[in-house]
């Protein structure tokens, strides 16, 4: 299937591609179905696009490529609400925030986005923990 997004163009994805998220992104009310698309020339960074709405595209990448120490600790509830069985299955990924000044993009290590590889259920959460900043430079000087 192909679906044009506003800003990166046509996009093609498989139905089993499809991330639901059942209790949506904070300020995308209305966008529940997302894919997750490599950005070959852009490497290490994706974007996660809403296919309701084709000017929702957020660019994300691995906290783990930048933060060595990243520790995500997921409560009983949220493993069982996104289905998660294997810990192979699930891919973290934090929102990126771009600049033109490369010391001014930031990524939310604060509420990262869990996503189930396996069923394709995703959601973002809050960490309890203070070290994480929603607005956590990228790259450390």
């Amino acid at each position: 299937m192909i679906f044009t997004s506003k800003i990166h163009g046509e996009i093609e994805y498989e139905n089993d591609n499809i991330i639901t998220f059942k209790k949506q992104i904070p300020g995308f009310d209305g966008s529940a179905k997302f894919i997750l698309v490599d950005l070959k020339d852009y490497e290490p960074f994706k974007l996660l696009q809403s296919l309701e709405d084709d000017e929702i595209g957020l660019i994300v990448t691995s906290p783990f490529d930048f933060e060595q120490n990243y520790e995500v600790k997921l409560s009983e509830e949220i493993i069982n609400r996104l289905g998660i069985k294997e810990e192979k299955d699930v891919i973290i990924v934090t929102t990126i925030t771009l600049n033109s000044d490369p010391k001014k993009i930031t990524t939310n290590l604060k509420a990262p986005i869990i996503i189930n590889n396996y069923n394709k259920l995703g959601e973002q959460i809050i960490l309890d923990n203070s070290k994480y900043e929603i607005k956590q430079p990228l790259v450390k000087e």
